[in-house]
């Protein structure tokens, strides 16, 4: 019950995480040109941290792969 409680949460948090991230990448590629790329991000989402990072974003790039990996992991436990 605890176990199920911690994956529930995991999930949570960290899916909240990425939303929170990509949203805050796709702005910062709104600001930089060229614009269109945060068009294209925000439909084809492995693109944003990709080019985050090629845009000095790297913090955010950082933020929304670790977020990505414990969602993953998140849910690969919580189909056991």
């Amino acid at each position: 019950m605890t176990q199920d409680l911690f994956v529930v949460v995991a999930l949570v948090v960290a899916f909240a995480a990425l939303v929170t991230v990509h949203v805050t990448l796709i702005i910062g590629l709104t600001r930089r040109r060229p614009r269109w790329r945060a068009i294209v991000a925000l439909f084809v989402v492995p693109l944003a941290p990709w080019w985050g990072w090629q845009q000095r974003m790297r913090l955010r790039a950082a933020i929304w792969i670790v977020a990505a990996v414990a969602y993953a992991v998140a849910l690969s436990a919580a189909r056991r």
